[in-house]
């Protein structure tokens, strides 16, 4: 079993233990690297990539706006080819539907299809409460489950593990679980990949009853598809004689047609590849051929709430590449467990906050401030979902969430209304400038002088402090913008002073005028 997302910290102190692993870092530096160069040398080859793009953005719109009706066409579909449709507005709904499969099928064990939705669920530490072991057969998610670890990205869970740590679980962990790894196991990837293989071949064909997920779902044909580079997902979906599938409604496509577009999208996104290695695709119960009982959970889990948000609803477009993952300078740095879910990176950051909801739990509250907004998320979305636009979004939802849930404003209310009224009169804002001014020569002194040549000060005491710990806070100029536009006639001459309390007016063009002072240290006029 798998470790629990419950009880992680808020973003900002998980992130900051995070960047004290030196060794994580190096590893998601490396990992995210290969992924990055390997995508952009595929879609490089794609002259109409950005005509890909939009044509994925509008296939998933369509299926957004048209979602109840492409529902109901994707059950009579599946209906028709021999399979069975569960509906689950939750993930207890869900889990309870699979747990009960495998019961009436007398079962002590599962063999699993990575999903990201079971994993949504939590639908491993369910079963195993019902005394049914979940034995996952995707080679990242394995060494997650052996151990007892969580996944740091959505596809490579395991990017936060290097090979000698891999080798080290395999070697302590396989054989409590069943065929033990081999002594003499180095940390090359094919003797690792070949004890992992050997491990699970014996529940691969001993399983009776198969879980997967499903990247994508034909309404017109009733056809489930999954991509992989393993072959895992094959014997999982072909071995075993009950396959359940839990799929977020969020993944049917109106047409085969449309499948054929994120076909296209998906590899490149996420792989680096033309195509992925095995691509599954499976319409219902086929006499004699792979499972004969197949049954398909159709999960909502706060999606339909997503669906009502304007704005925020773009994220139902996404088809969990991870390419956002990739280029997030944030995630590169703290890695997946910071964020606190199955969804990690910027996805996450704005999928899980509209899943659970906002103002409730901190944790959550912060996953849209873990962004720098810097877009390069947005720039290589396959399905173009603005990432930066919601997380702006979600922000506003979480200050207003925590406004109406406090009778009493917070520091950051009184600050921000202080400063609308003082900015909203020339008098005001110009008192300010001066006050600021005279502090800022008062407070020089205890500042500090940045590479740049700014003085900025370091801890701050007080309400300020939170935004001071993670911030330069500078000193205030001793002389206001207005006073200096004053003093240089808009940028068009400098004034400084001479020995003997003289001033000369220097005229930015090179023309020099100079004028004596009469009364000793008052400028004579500027030119």
């Amino acid at each position: 079993m798998s470790g629990t997302f419950l009880g992680t910290p808020s973003f900002p102190t998980a992130a900051k233990h995070a960047l004290e692993d030196s060794q994580l870092r190096r590893n998601l530096a490396h990992a995210t690297g290969v992924i990055r160069t390997k995508r952009a040398g595929v879609v490089g080859e794609v002259d109409d990539w950005e005509q890909l793009r939009l044509a994925g953005e509008a296939i998933k719109n369509r299926v957004l706006r048209h979602l109840p009706d492409y529902l109901e066409q994707l059950e009579r579909s599946l209906t028709a080819a021999g399979a069975t449709v569960h509906w689950a507005r939750d993930a207890a709904e869900a889990n309870a539907v699979v747990v009960d499969i495998a019961r009436r099928h007398g079962t002590d064990e599962v063999v699993k299809v990575k999903s990201m939705a079971t994993q949504e669920i939590d639908l491993n530490s369910a079963l195993e409460a019902a005394g049914i072991h979940a034995w996952e057969t995707d080679l990242a998610e394995l060494i997650v489950q052996l151990g007892d670890d969580l996944p740091s990205h959505i596809l490579v869970p395991a990017i936060h593990r290097n090979r000698a740590e891999i080798r080290e679980i395999f070697l302590r962990e396989m054989g409590r679980a069943g065929r033990a790894a081999p002594a003499d196991l180095t940390d090359e990837p094919k003797r690792l990949a070949a004890a992992a293989r050997e491990h699970l071949r014996e529940k691969f064909l001993r399983a009776k009853v198969a879980v997967s997920g499903a990247n994508f779902a034909v309404a017109e044909t009733g056809t489930l598809t999954v991509v992989e580079s393993e072959g895992n997902g094959r014997m999982c979906l072909t071995l075993p004689e009950v396959l359940v599938s839990v799929v977020g409604i969020e993944k049917v496509l109106p047409t085969f047609q449309d499948l054929d577009v994120m076909l296209a999208l998906l590899p490149r996104s996420s792989t680096g590849e033309r195509m992925n290695p095995y691509t599954s695709t499976w319409t219902g119960v086929t006499p004699g051929d792979g499972p004969q009982e197949v049954h398909v959970v159709l999960l909502d889990n706060g999606r339909t709430d997503v669906l009502a948000d304007p704005t925020g609803r773009q994220a139902l477009r996404c088809i969990r590449c991870s390419a956002c993952l990739n280029v997030c300078p944030v995630y590169e740095r703290t890695g997946g467990h910071a964020y606190g879910s199955v969804y990690p990176g910027p996805i996450g950051a704005i999928l899980t906050p509209q899943l659970r909801g906002v103002g409730s739990d901190p944790q959550t509250d912060s996953l849209p401030y873990a962004s720098s907004l810097c877009g390069a998320c947005f720039e290589v979305c396959p399905v173009r979902i603005d990432i930066p636009e919601v997380l702006v979004h979600l922000r506003a939802e979480v200050v207003d969430a925590h406004q109406r849930a406090s009778r009493v404003p917070s520091v950051q209310d009184v600050a921000m209304r202080a400063a609308s009224w003082t900015l909203s009169s020339a008098t005001r804002t110009g008192a300010a400038e001066k006050a600021a001014g005279l502090g800022g020569r008062l407070v020089a002194r205890l500042g500090r002088t940045t590479p740049g040549g700014r003085t900025v000060l370091g801890a701050v005491p007080g309400p300020a402090s939170p935004w001071a710990d993670s911030r330069d806070v500078p000193v205030p100029a001793e002389e206001s913008f207005r006073e200096w536009w004053k003093r240089t006639d808009g940028g068009r001459s400098r004034t400084i002073n001479t020995d003997g309390g003289r001033s000369r007016t220097i005229d930015t063009d090179g023309d020099r005028s100079r004028s004596d002072d009469t009364d000793g240290g008052r400028d004579g006029g500027g030119t």
